[in-house]
């Protein structure tokens, strides 16, 4: 256990996504932040940029920097065979009050969820972390609302509709413990370790 005060690390775990899907899904988030531009009573966004979308599987939060290779060495227990992951509709999170744009992601075997528990339970069992309890809910966050709109307001997109998003089947390639650094021009990502998940499929 790390002393009180010591060095911290913001931490999560994430799938990575294939190159092309992320071209794909940033194309789609600037035609729908497009769209969004109404003026005063719009939402306007932030893109986030391809090359740090990702699928987040656990947010670990402020972890002493020394779990950092225990962590790193437990997600190479989590390597499984799964199946297809898929795009699905836009999503508004949390949709009382969104701060976020994202995509669904489709899971039809039950693949990712599989890994999903093999990695909470990989992680928990290994430092002192408990998980969310919150269902666990796969999407790909690609923008973020500039300022928290207030409860109630009508969600972007009810007047105005968004793109449909692009029809895109993929199989996931490597499992990545990720330390964020957070910037006033937004957060980026650091990888500390990974795992491979090409036997996927």
């Amino acid at each position: 256990m790390a002393r009180s005060g010591g060095a911290r690390a913001r931490l999560f775990v994430a799938v990575d996504l294939p190159a092309a899907v992320c071209e794909q899904l940033a194309a789609w988030a600037r035609e729908a932040a497009t769209g969004l531009e109404l003026g005063s009573a719009s939402f306007p966004l932030r893109l986030l940029g391809r090359d740090v979308l990702h699928l987040t599987l656990c947010f670990l939060g402020s972890r002493p920097v020394e779990e950092i290779t225990t962590i790193g060495s437990a997600l190479n227990a989590c390597a499984a065979h799964g199946g297809e992951l898929s795009v699905g509709s836009p999503l508004w999170l949390p949709p009382a009050r969104p701060r976020s744009l994202a995509v669904a992601i489709h899971d039809d075997d039950g693949a990712l969820a599989s890994l999903h528990a093999a990695v909470t339970d990989a992680v928990s069992e290994t430092i002192t972390w408990k998980p969310e309890r919150r269902r666990f809910r796969a999407h790909v966050t690609l923008a973020r609302t500039r300022g928290r709109p207030r409860a109630g307001s009508a969600l972007p997109g009810a007047s105005s509709a968004l793109p449909a998003t692009p029809q895109l089947r993929f199989t996931a390639r490597s499992l990545v413990l990720y330390r964020s650094w957070l910037a006033p021009q937004g957060a980026s990502y650091e990888a500390l370790a990974s795992c491979d998940l090409s036997a996927w499929g």
